[in-house]
């Protein structure tokens, strides 16, 4: 039979409660056993060691003059009062009192000076009255046969001794005490935070991507997991709100191609045709099948991308690269009727992958291409900014893109009304986005040259230099 421990005990909070008020009445019991060891035991081993030392003293006077000289050193003793009182008695061979403020020697004390005993000496208050106190003392029997008892009044320490073992025994379950409560609000603390966490998390499974976990800004463990939450929370919600509208993004970007390719075999098929007009119109079917096939290679390009696929970075050379590219957008300006220039620095290297490069700056470039009118110009740079990172950028003098979109169109599948009669997919930008953060850059849309009344616009792609 399993037995199932409470919910409340099988929490962390409880847990974290228990473990500081085990952690804390350990110190509460360490600082008393300490302030016990430091007060009773110390005065303990203090008075017995003073013992030892007046016999030696005394010894020492005895074989240097015999009783004379030891009479002497114990009236010299005992007139002086020191931090402690020792009593004193010293008597002959024939067991009669030579000196001392003690009257007899006490009945049954060992004379071997090693053991202690404890007996009771009276004592004359100022009004007459006769005391008994407690006494602690050693006796040494003398060469000549006569005896030395030292004493020490013990009665002030037997009367502190119970004062702090009291002392000991009532903060021992008030420190017990203390300790529950600060391990009470400790977890509780910790279990808020923990229960706002879960809150979070509940209203984000229940449909309201926009919770995030409170940050109260102190550094803690707890703000830096809120804040990673926070930031993952955020790419969710980003994630998910692109997955909302790529639904009726791709309907409403693929039907006017997929209308119009029914329409031209509904066409070819009511009517007879020669082998021109078949020819022509499959191969008119066939490019409107390539642009809905490079739509759909675009978009699992791009969600790749976005999971953080992509491929092995490596030194690449981006003047290479940007030379090559400029030279194949070259012809395709001036069929246009299009002015395009390059300027492109020795010597810029990037660490990433060269082909997601080329396929940004190349979307850079087609976009330049498609919107810029006949007599407009495009200008293609590659330079090393300030900060040493490199930027590929590219001008044109067409519609440009107003400030207010330019947040809005590197998301998937959103393209201008003014450009809605152009062949695209409304891909381009949001792939060139997803390069620049796969390689940690950034894409800036800025205005470009102005020219027969359009914004122009100047596309930089910044990275990081290798």
């Amino acid at each position: 039979m399993t037995i199932r421990l409470p919910t409340l005990v099988r929490t962390t909070t409880f847990k974290l409660a228990l473990l500081h008020s085990i952690l804390f009445t350990v110190f509460v019991l360490g600082l008393l056993v300490y302030l016990y060891a430091s007060t009773v035991v110390y005065v303990r081993a203090e008075a017995s060691d003073s013992l030892d030392a007046e016999l030696t003293e005394l010894s020492r006077a005895y074989s240097q003059g015999g009783l004379v000289r030891l009479n002497r050193s114990v009236r010299e003793r005992q007139s002086v009062l020191g931090s402690r009182q020792f009593l004193y008695l010293l008597q002959d061979a024939q067991g009669q009192k030579i000196g001392g403020g003690l009257s007899t020697l006490p009945p049954g004390i060992p004379l071997d000076g090693r053991q202690k005993y404890l007996f009771d000496v009276d004592y004359r208050r100022p009004d007459g009255e006769i005391v008994s106190r407690p006494a602690e003392g050693r006796a040494v029997v003398l060469a000549d046969g006569g005896i030395i008892l030292v004493a020490y009044d013990v009665g002030e320490f037997q009367r502190i001794v119970p004062r702090i073992t009291r002392v000991v025994w009532t903060a021992a379950p008030i420190g017990l005490l203390m300790s529950l409560i600060g391990g009470i609000v400790i977890s509780r603390s910790a279990a808020r935070r923990a229960d706002t966490l879960a809150k979070t998390a509940e209203g984000v499974m229940a449909g309201d991507l926009s919770r995030r976990v409170p940050v109260i800004g102190s550094g803690d463990e707890f703000d830096r997991l809120g804040e990673q939450l926070n930031a993952m929370l955020g790419r969710i919600e980003t994630l998910m709100e692109s997955s909302r509208h790529v639904g009726d993004s791709i309907a409403h970007d693929l039907r006017s191609p997929l209308t119009r390719l029914r329409n031209r075999l509904e066409t070819a098929l009511a009517e007879p045709m020669s082998r021109e007009m078949a020819e022509d119109t499959l191969g008119r079917t066939l490019g409107e099948v390539d642009n809905v096939l490079a739509t759909f290679n675009a978009i699992l390009r791009l969600s790749r991308l976005e999971a953080g696929q992509g491929g092995p970075m490596t030194r690449t050379n981006i003047s290479g690269l940007a030379g090559q590219l400029a030279e194949l957008f070259e012809p395709a300006c001036e069929e246009a009727g299009i002015e395009f220039t390059a300027n492109i620095a020795r010597s810029l290297t990037v660490l990433g992958e060269k082909d997601l490069i080329a396929q940004a700056v190349s979307n850079l470039l087609d976009n330049a291409v498609k919107y810029t009118p006949e007599g407009g110009k495009i200008s293609f740079k590659a330079a090393r900014e300030r900060d040493s990172k490199i930027i590929l950028e590219v001008t044109d003098t067409g519609p440009g893109i107003p400030a207010e979109e330019r947040k809005r169109v590197v998301k998937r599948f959103v393209r201008l009304e003014a450009s809605r009669s152009e062949p695209g997919s409304g891909l381009g930008l949001a792939l060139v986005e997803a390069v620049a953060s796969v390689h940690n850059g950034q894409l800036r849309l800025e205005d470009g040259k102005k020219r027969n009344d359009g914004r122009g616009l100047r596309a930089r792609l910044v990275l990081p230099k290798a």
